[in-house]
């Protein structure tokens, strides 16, 4: 088990984009749920399932094609545990110029930039998406 769930679940989805796989299953917590249903919000997954199993859930990501390429083109991971980021809502990075997501952890829940920033909310930089 790594010690960085985050990394953990945005590297099996960009993994499993590579190998063509149709779904990826992660261990399940609340956070990387929120994580999975921004990425289906967003278009970046075609579905989200909990399988419920012993001794412990899983989360079944269906992943998203367009053609033969990838949705997800590559992640990248911002805040880590050694060294955390914060930002306020005037520093919210964009990604590839609006192109991609930024998922964010706020004081209202785990929202993308956008959301943050209609949101008047700054928060944890979790990781960028495009």
């Amino acid at each position: 088990m790594t010690t960085d769930p985050i990394a953990d679940i945005i590297i099996r989805i960009k993994n499993a984009h590579m190998a063509r796989h149709e779904k990826v299953e992660v261990p399940y917590s609340k956070m990387k749920k929120a994580i999975a249903e921004i990425l289906l919000k967003e278009g970046y997954v075609s579905g989200v399932d909990i399988k419920e199993s012993q001794p412990f859930d899983y989360i079944v990501i269906k992943l998203k094609y367009i053609g033969k390429l990838p949705a997800v083109n590559d992640v990248k991971r911002l805040s880590k545990p050694g060294r955390r980021l914060y930002a306020p809502v005037s520093k919210l990075p964009r990604t590839l110029g609006g192109y991609g997501i930024t998922i964010i952890s706020t004081s209202k829940g785990i929202m993308t930039d956008k959301d943050a920033r209609k949101a008047n909310l700054g928060g944890e930089l979790i990781c960028q998406i495009w």
